[in-house]
C-alpha cells in the first residue's frame, strides 16, 4: 500500500464547506421529484394494460435504486442544515430495498476511512479489488441473495443476538441499527397481510417485481466508484473514479458519478460537487467522459479476464 501527498490539495477540490440552506432546498426538491416519479409508477401499475404494468415496474425499480442514492447523501449529513432530519428521512428512503440507514452509515463511513487499505469493506459487499470476470459481474448484478442476509439481520435483531461484524461501534449506533431492522418487519407483515386479503398482485407489482429491477440497477450505479482503480494507495486521485456524465446521470445517481470529488471531502453537499470536477479532470487518474464509455471498458476487462480463466 502506498500513500501520496499531492501538492495540488490547496485547490477547491479538498476544501471543506458546510451545508447551506440552498443545499437543503435542492435536496428537498429531489425528494419531491422522487415522490412524483413514485406516484407515476403506482398509477401505471393501477392501469389495466400489461404494457403499463411493465413500464410501472421499471419506473418503480429505478426509483428504489435512486432512493438509496438519496439515502447515501443523508448518511453523510449533507442534505439538511441540521443533523436530526437525516436519519428521519434516511430510514424510509431505504425501506423499499430493505437497507438499514444506520447500518449502512457506519459501514460506509468506515469505507471512507479505510479506502485503499486491506480493511476497506463496503456495505453492499462487492469487492472491487478482485479480478473482474463475467461470473463475478453476474453474481454482483443479480445479488438477490442479499435479502437472505437482511432476513438474518431482522431475525437476529428480534432475538437480541445482533452483533456488528466489522469492528467496534458505539452502543447508541448498535441500538439504532437493531431498531431499524426490527422496523423492517412492518412492511413485510403489511405485504403478507395484503396478499392474504387478496391483493397479492399489487404487492408483486409495487414491490417484489420492481426489486428485480432495482438490485441490478443499484449494482451498476455503484460499480464505477473504485473498480479497476489503484487499490493499493490511499490517494483519492488514484483509488477512485469520476464520470463527467450528463445532467440526467448526475441527477439519477445523485452525484455518485462525481466520486473523486465526494471522497476528497465527503462533507460537501452533493449538488456542489460539479464545481470541483474541473480539478478532478486535471489531476485525477481515472476520469471517464460518460457511463457508456465506462461500461465499454468493463466489458473489455471482463472479456480479457474470462478468456484467461477459461
Amino acid at each position: 500500500m502506498t500513500t501520496t501527498t499531492d501538492t495540488r490539495r490547496g485547490g477547491l477540490l479538498f476544501q471543506r464547506s458546510r451545508v447551506a440552506k440552498r443545499d437543503q432546498t435542492v435536496f428537498i426538491g429531489k425528494l419531491v421529484v422522487a415522490g412524483a416519479i413514485g406516484a407515476v409508477g403506482v398509477l401505471l401499475q393501477l392501469q389495466g394494460g400489461w404494457v403499463s404494468h411493465l413500464i410501472g415496474i421499471f419506473i418503480l425499480g429505478a426509483l428504489y435504486a435512486h432512493m438509496v442514492e438519496l439515502q447515501h447523501q443523508c448518511l453523510h449529513h449533507t442534505a439538511f442544515t441540521s443533523a436530526k432530519p437525516h436519519r428521519i428521512v434516511g430510514i424510509p428512503l431505504g425501506i423499499p430495498m430493505m437497507v438499514s440507514y444506520s447500518h449502512y452509515r457506519v459501514r460506509h463511513l468506515q469505507h471512507h476511512a479505510s479506502l485503499g487499505t486491506p480493511q476497506d469493506s463496503e456495505f453492499f459487499g462487492f469487492d472491487t479489488r478482485k479480478p473482474l470476470t463475467w461470473g463475478v459481474l453476474a453474481r454482483g448484478t443479480f445479488s438477490y441473495d442479499r435479502f437472505l442476509i437482511v432476513a438474518r439481520e431482522i431475525l437476529r435483531s428480534w432475538r437480541g443476538t445482533w452483533k456488528y461484524d466489522a469492528g467496534q461501534i458505539a452502543d447508541r449506533r448498535r441500538r439504532e441499527i437493531i431498531t431499524e431492522y426490527r422496523m423492517m418487519i412492518l412492511p413485510i407483515a403489511g405485504a403478507v397481510a395484503a396478499t392474504c386479503a387478496g391483493y397479492g398482485g399489487l404487492v408483486l407489482q409495487l414491490w417484489v417485481l420492481p426489486l428485480l429491477v432495482a438490485i441490478p440497477m443499484h449494482f451498476l450505479l455503484e460499480l464505477p466508484e473504485h473498480i479497476l482503480c489503484d487499490s493499493d494507495t490511499t490517494d483519492v486521485l488514484r483509488n477512485t473514479r469520476s464520470i463527467k456524465g450528463s445532467w440526467f446521470s448526475t441527477w439519477y445517481t445523485n452525484g455518485n458519478n462525481l466520486h473523486v470529488e465526494h471522497h476528497a471531502v465527503m462533507t460537501v453537499a452533493i449538488n456542489r460537487l460539479r464545481e470541483r470536477h474541473g480539478e478532478v479532470t486535471a489531476c485525477a487518474k481515472f476520469v471517464e467522459r460518460s457511463y457508456p464509455a465506462f461500461y465499454r471498458a468493463i466489458v473489455r476487462e471482463a472479456n480479457r479476464n474470462s478468456g484467461r480463466s477459461a
